[in-house]
């Protein structure tokens, strides 16, 4: 049973709200519903949330704008609910921190897989995650350490920089690679748990958000290489840090 785990399911259609909140009780969650962005944050403020299931057309504000508010303070898994002429939204959403995309009309069984995968990862993340009295394990390249417990990048000014659940899945893809050319295909199969497209831009989307991050000038990167026609190249040799 799976009634410790809650999924929140946000979309202003009556049905398919309905249909989602129906088949996870069938499945044994903890569900709760939102027509809109602003009932969606009442209940964010009042439960513990593990998986937010996000349309992203909704009435006032629309499901990207909560999505990029709640990556600023908030590591609740993301799932964005498209129609399929959303393409550029669905890249936008994933730029604003969205974990995952499924697009209408949707196989259930999909959407139940890819949350199952993600509460995973998300319970993992914070059951490793160790208060600061105890150690943290470090990874280091270039001017960054990467903190693994937390997820976060810290630079030579100490200052930390959160990572999302993809991003730090991506860097830690590429550490593990370094000096080897990664194509979108293989990048894919190792950080997500799902089948590939050729015009899945997932890994796109997920580079140019770690270029920001570590400040790699993205018209002249120099920490991740785009090899053109093969994928990308992570340059440092990374270091665990005594």
């Amino acid at each position: 049973m799976n009634t410790d785990i809650r999924i929140l399911v946000v979309d202003d259609e009556a049905v398919t709200r309905e249909c989602l909140v129906s088949y996870f009780k069938e499945e044994g969650y903890n569900v709760f519903s939102a027509e809109t962005a602003e009932q969606a944050e009442a209940v964010l403020s009042s439960r513990s949330i593990d998986v937010v299931l996000l349309d992203i057309r909704l009435p006032g504000k629309d499901g990207l704008t909560l999505t990029r508010e709640l990556r600023v303070h908030s590591e609740v898994g993301i799932i964005l609910v498209t129609g399929r002429q959303d393409e550029v939204d669905r890249l936008i959403g994933l730029e604003c921190g969205a974990d995952e995309y499924v697009t209408k009309p949707f196989n259930p069984r999909e959407i139940l897989a890819r949350t199952k995968n993600l509460v995973r990862r998300v319970r993992h993340c914070h059951s490793h995650k160790p208060t600061d009295a105890l150690p943290h394990t470090f990874k280091t390249f270039e001017r960054w350490k990467l903190n693994l417990d937390r997820r976060q990048l810290i630079d030579e000014n100490q200052i930390e920089i959160q990572l999302t659940e993809g991003e730090f899945q991506l860097l830690n893809v590429l550490m593990l690679n370094s000096g080897k050319v990664m194509s979108r295909e293989l990048i894919l199969d190792q950080i997500r748990n799902r089948e590939w497209v050729p015009s899945d831009r997932t890994v796109d989307v997920l580079i140019g958000r770690l270029r920001r991050k570590l400040y790699d000038d993205p018209a002249n990167p120099k920490t991740i290489l785009t090899v053109h026609g093969a994928g990308y190249l992570f340059t440092p040799k990374p270091a665990d840090l005594p």
